[in-house]
């Protein structure tokens, strides 16, 4: 099995209608300090450490002086007139730590040589690390395309809707219906997906070249057939508490998503084998010259285990043959108590038990997976909640500042209170019902006290589960010596293989 290394790639746009500004992201991102000429604002991120590497890229008819991070972004701030424009595009990635730093920068050179300085935008990437084991790129792109002279061009135009006969529709209003042409194309949505994948092509390409095992996948746990619930992205807020050993809400819901992804996957496996075994059985069964009329019967097949063990005992000790009896009793007894217990009596049954515990497993994996969707959405509501109510009172203090320097000092201050607020807003404003006049924190923490209490159940469910698996093998055992000492001709090279996979 090939290793899969960590994949995360997210896509978002630094739009100035949800508080955004192009150049103090830039300014973050590079940790420089950047005055935006739009607002007078300046962003001081020159303390801020982990950047280690930055670069602008910039398409052949782009101006020289873009190269300058201060001049590129402020040439966008200005050109966009509009309160709610849209300024950049951004893109944050984790990096394989099993590249070294150099190969790090150049994977993230040629994917956005590629990907975007190939279409037309100007680029400014910067890698982070701060030795925490998250090393990830962010890379700002330009939303408007630059002419062949190296100006500002449209992004869209607006053409007329045409009626059947091609006439243009007018409105109530006595305007003419009109819809908007993307110009450039950066914008469709299949943008995403291409992307994404061609992430994942070039970060393996640069593993492989590296000799490294490892791959990623841009696909989700569905696309690739594979049945566990995803855990959630830690962050490096969480990372690094976690990695001073400070238990975080994140973390320990991906401790019991992977817990839980284990124990189904040991599930998974042993069924298969079993069901594997019983299908050589009946196969077995099927091509022998004197087919018997009926299943084996499994009780009187476990004492024939118990006679097989009495007589390989016989070249040992007396007390070491009373031991072994009495423990080879024991086995049998909880053999034949389960077999009793849920009506087993042959393969046949045996074979149908299996289905059923397999059903079963998948049931509670299913009820697991919406549990802790739900749970995650529950973090990240409650989270942005808390900020919400937190930093409230600093937003309000800000909005009643009416001198505009005064204000403008206080927004520099207290940037990252602001700035939580803002997004914790955003979140809010998009995630629940409208018209919500409180947020209801304290019924949220309920019903993630619930999911987790009924993730445990499940989790219980699931052990209960694996320990009914676990006596099927040790009657498949029993069984097999048994098979073994009765038709050694039939079992011979069957049992060969399931002791390689034991």
């Amino acid at each position: 099995m090939i290793p899969i290394a960590i994949y995360h790639w997210n896509v978002g746009i630094v739009s100035r209608g949800k508080g955004k500004s192009a150049v103090a992201a830039a300014a973050y991102r590079s940790g420089e300090k950047l005055t935006n000429e739009w607002d007078g604002m300046t962003h001081d991120y020159t303390r801020k450490g982990g950047v280690v590497h930055t670069e602008i890229m910039l398409p052949p008819h782009a101006p020289p002086s873009f190269s300058d991070r201060s001049t590129l972004w402020n040439s966008v701030e200005l050109y966009e007139k509009a309160g709610n424009a849209q300024l950049a595009r951004e893109i944050d990635a984790a990096l394989p730590i099993e590249l070294s730093r150099e190969e790090q920068i150049r994977l993230v050179r040629e994917y956005c040589s590629s990907q975007f300085v190939s279409r037309g935008m100007c680029v400014d990437y910067a890698i982070h690390d701060t030795d925490s084991g998250n090393p990830h790129c962010h890379i700002m792109l330009t939303m408007r395309p630059l002419d062949e002279r190296g100006t500002w061009a449209a992004k869209s135009k607006k053409e007329y809707d045409l009626d059947e006969n091609g006439e243009r529709i007018r409105l109530p209003s006595g305007r003419y219906k009109t819809h908007k042409v993307d110009l450039t194309g950066w914008n469709d949505k299949d943008n995403t997906l291409l992307w994404r994948k061609a992430w994942a092509d070039f970060t393996n390409d640069f593993l492989e070249r590296n000799g490294s095992p490892e791959r990623i996948d841009h696909r989700s746990n569905a696309e690739r057939g594979i049945d566990e619930i995803p855990t959630v992205h830690m962050g490096v807020a969480a990372c690094q508490m976690e990695k001073k050993g400070i238990a975080t809400e994140k973390g320990e819901l991906n401790r019991n998503i992977q817990k839980a992804n284990r124990l189904i996957r040991e599930i998974r496996a042993q069924i298969g084998k079993l069901k594997e075994w019983i299908a050589d059985l009946f196969k077995a069964r099927e091509t022998a010259p004197e087919q018997p009329p009926q299943s084996p019967n499994l009780a009187n097949l476990l004492m024939k285990y118990l006679s097989v063990q009495r007589e390989k005992s016989r070249k040992y000790s007396q007390s070491w043959q009373r031991q072994h009896a009495a423990d080879e009793l024991k086995t049998v007894a909880a053999a034949v108590n389960y077999l009793s217990e849920h009506g087993i009596s042959n393969l046949d049954e045996l074979d149908a038990s299996l289905s059923s515990v397999s059903d079963k497993a998948h049931s509670i994996r299913e009820g697991m997976k919406t549990a802790e969707q739900r749970m995650k959405e529950l973090q990240k509501l409650m989270e942005y909640g808390r900020n919400y109510q937190t930093y409230k009172p600093i937003q309000d203090e800000y909005r009643q500042i009416r001198w505009k320097g005064k204000q403008e000092k206080f927004a520099e201050a207290r940037r990252a209170e602001l700035t939580l607020w803002d997004a914790a807003n955003r979140y809010l404003h998009a995630n629940l019902p409208k018209g919500t006049k409180t947020l209801p924190i304290a019924e949220w923490e309920q019903e993630y006290a619930d999911l987790k209490t009924q993730r445990d159940s499940n989790y219980a469910k699931l052990k209960d589960t694996r320990a009914d698996v676990s006596e099927l093998q040790k009657i498949r055992k029993c069984v097999d010596i048994a098979l073994r000492a009765e038709q050694p001709e039939l079992t011979q090279n069957r049992t060969k293989r399931h002791d390689i996979d034991r």
